[in-house]
């Protein structure tokens, strides 16, 4: 699969096992195939695809993206094929890459989680499914499923057992304990945990007095969100035993490096492939030259070396 560099490889849980930390994230990598003219796309650890529910979704009107001090905020509204297509059409091209490929999946309901879980489970050349559990419950009036411990565990429960793939749960950070959810995961038999998700935020046109998204409120994403997302990744990894992928503002190498620090197993790359398209090879490159030059054996010596003392 792609260039491998056995200093390099992590494993994510579940017997899956990266030829390198770094990882896509949903949403803003398309199914893939975007961004095949930009990159190696065999370099990558993984490609997560954008999330994918039973039923295509048109999404939210625009305007969707507004750009914001240090970030952005995007109401995209998980607009997707569904899931058929993306068996019938997107795997098609995806399965052709010499790299693993994780699908995320998005429900309104635990029944629906489930039934995705079983439609995806025997797919050739997927190789884990990240489930999205911030999505609202339609049968709990809205409520996201990712703010409550009870609803992640049932969520976390119902999808592996209909799957043998590794799953990993990607929580919220809208919660007023990341360490709660985190738990509820682990309890439920999820594999692996990546966060965070977007921090929920709005932009203003202060001239006319109006929302900048058609749909008010959006996902903050970028750098922005750094410093929240180490804090939360140094406290899950401080909280459960199941590997972490840490996520947000991951711009280099850097801040890449940053999140191994706290803990985290493998990264996901998300609002820079939209200012870089090449920013996740470039990160690749950044952490085989920090371990080259800090004299370390592998990319494992830094996982979780933060020192608090």
């Amino acid at each position: 699969m792609g260039i491998e560099d056995n200093r390099m490889k992590v494993d994510i849980g579940g017997g899956l096992t990266l030829k390198n930390p770094v990882m896509t994230a949903s949403g803003t990598f398309g199914y893939g195939s975007e961004f095949a003219g930009f990159i190696d796309l065999e370099r990558l650890g993984a490609i997560v695809v954008k999330g994918v529910s039973l039923k295509p979704r048109p999404g939210n009107p625009p305007p969707r993206i507004v750009e914001t001090s240090c970030g952005m905020l995007n109401a995209i509204g998980l607009e997707n094929v569904g899931v058929e297509k993306f068996i019938s059409q997107k795997m098609t091209f995806l399965r052709k890459i010499g790299t693993h490929v994780i699908v995320n999946i998005l429900g309104d309901s635990i029944e629906e989680y489930a039934e995705l879980a079983e439609k995806l489970s025997d797919v050739e050349g997927l190789s884990a499914l990240e489930v999205n559990i911030s999505c609202p419950n339609v049968k709990r009036g809205g409520v996201a499923f990712g703010t409550d411990p009870v609803m992640v565990q049932q969520v976390t429960e119902a999808v592996k057992a209909k799957t043998s793939l590794p799953v990993i749960i990607k929580l919220s950070p809208n919660v007023t304990d990341i360490t709660a959810t985190a738990r509820a995961a682990e309890e439920g038999g999820a594999d692996t945990i990546s966060l965070i998700n977007t921090l929920m935020g709005i932009a203003i046109d202060h001239k006319t007095r109006r929302p900048k998204l058609a749909n008010i409120i959006g996902g903050l994403s970028g750098p922005a969100i750094k410093p929240v997302a180490l804090r939360m990744v140094w406290q899950v990894a401080n909280t459960v035993k199941i590997p972490i992928i840490g996520i947000g503002g991951i711009m280099n190498s850097e801040d890449a490096l940053e999140f191994l620090v706290a803990g985290a197993t493998a990264v996901q790359v998300g609002t820079a492939n939209l200012v870089d398209p090449d920013a996740t090879v470039k990160i690749i490159e950044g952490m085989v030259e920090f371990v080259e030059e800090s004299g370390c054996q592998s990319i494992q010596e830094i996982i979780g070396s933060l020192k608090t003392d």
